[in-house]
C-alpha cells in the first residue's frame, strides 16, 4: 500500500469503504506495473505489503457483494519466504 484516495462521492455499495493506492511487486520486492486503487477490508496501513484480489472476488470481499469494485485488499502480508529460483 503506497497511498490513500479521498472520494467525496462514491457509487452505492462503496460508502464507508476505505480506498488505498497499491502497486504490484516483483519477486525481488520492486514496484512492477501501474498504480491501482483498491478497497481495503483488511485495515492496511502505510507501507504495508498487502494481498489483493480482483474481478468478481473483489466485490465479494465487501459488505455489499455487488459493489462496483475491481480490486480489494483482503490481507496484510507479515513475511515472505521463498526458495531461490535455480
Amino acid at each position: 500500500m503506497i497511498g490513500t484516495v479521498v472520494a467525496t462521492v462514491k457509487s452505492p455499495g462503496l460508502e464507508g469503504e476505505k480506498l488505498l493506492v497499491v502497486v504490484a511487486l516483483d519477486k525481488d520486492g520492486r514496484r512492477k506495473g501501474d498504480l491501482h486503487v483498491a478497497c481495503d477490508v483488511a485495515q492496511a496501513g502505510p507501507g504495508d505489503r498487502v494481498y489483493c484480489v480482483s474481478a468478481r472476488e473483489a466485490s465479494h470481499a465487501l459488505k455489499e457483494p455487488f459493489a462496483p469494485v475491481d480490486a480489494a485488499i483482503v490481507g496484510i502480508v507479515d513475511t515472505v519466504d521463498r526458495e531461490p529460483i535455480r
